[in-house]
């Protein structure tokens, strides 16, 4: 996999925790990388902050070959001067982007993909100004980066795509393509759909904050670690599959999607998730929830991998 990468450029816009992530992984796959970051003081602390994503990434593959190269530059023009990837991680502001795709654009090798981690922007927001619009896309981790292995991928020209495909399973990701242009990718937009669910339970006192993690993290949160949604539901429908789900189960699913609520962030509402999950750190700062969520991350993806093997 490292030789894969080994005469790879990639380029880290933006030092934040999404770029360290980044570009730890990619220095564990034998990529050079250059950290670029606008901010005074933030490359001081590039290195000491990839310490823990570094020491993640090698619990996770042991086996892994030669490290690659990290600098850090604070010349935009340097860091993607040889890129063939550059990932943007700048503050959701579409004019701040828009300034810096121009900068980059006119400093980068013509085979240069630039790629956006944004979350909560699209691709038809941010492309408007680019020159060659046709080699931009978005390519949106989940957090950890150097962990969690999906990129969520959009642009408009599948050579692009391609290509970038190809850097980012060769770091380990497992990229997956959008067929159309949408705010919160995929994942995202899952996420959300079931947060807000949890939110109106609270709100109607279904159940606390600690029950309802509860139930997802030791109910459909463990399955759908290994099957999605859609094989989930087919699995359910017994030999019949999903055909035979949707027959005889589909109106409970409609009857349960009709009860489901569309809560309001509330004072009230605020304060009981605010109390609800201090209740469940039970006094862990965030640097120990951290610590464990990435600690529970590696064994359920050695296992998953183990799984994958036997």
């Amino acid at each position: 996999m490292h030789a894969d990468l080994a005469d790879t450029h990639i380029a880290i816009l933006g030092a934040g925790l999404v770029g360290v992530g980044w570009a730890a992984l990619f220095v564990h796959h034998g990529a050079t990388v250059t950290v670029w970051d606008p901010v005074a003081g933030a490359l001081d602390a590039v290195d000491s902050r990839m310490a823990a994503p570094l020491a993640a990434l090698a619990r996770l593959s042991p086996e892994a070959g030669p490290r690659g190269r990290l600098s850090c530059t604070p010349s935009l023009a340097d860091a993607v001067a040889k890129g063939d990837l550059i990932q943007e991680n700048a503050p959701e502001k579409i004019p701040l982007k828009h300034a810096l795709y121009a900068e980059v654009e006119a400093a980068a090798p013509e085979t240069a993909i630039i790629a956006s981690s944004t979350s909560s922007l699209t691709w038809s927001e941010l492309a408007p100004g680019l020159r060659r619009p046709e080699r931009f896309i978005t390519a949106h981790p989940f957090n950890p980066p150097h962990l969690v292995p999906l990129v969520e991928l959009y642009g408009i020209d599948a050579a692009v795509l391609d290509r970038a495909e190809a850097i980012y399973r060769a770091a380990g990701r497992r990229p997956v393509r959008l067929n159309r242009d949408a705010t919160g990718h995929i994942a995202n937009r899952l996420a959300s759909a079931l947060w807000r669910e949890a939110v109106n339970m609270v709100a109607e006192g279904i159940a606390d904050v600690e029950a309802i993690d509860e139930a997802l993290v030791h109910g459909p949160g463990l399955r759908w670690s290994v099957i999605g949604a859609h094989m989930a539901y087919h699995l359910g429908g017994g030999p019949g599959g999903i055909e035979a789900y949707l027959e005889h189960l589909g109106p409970s699913q409609e009857r349960r999607w009709a009860s489901l609520g569309n809560p309001r962030l509330t004072p009230d509402v605020r304060a009981a998730i605010v109390a609800g999950v201090a209740r469940e750190a039970a006094g862990r700062d965030i640097a120990t929830l951290e610590a464990e969520r990435d600690d529970a991350l590696i064994r359920a993806l050695r296992a998953r991998e183990g799984a994958s093997q036997s």
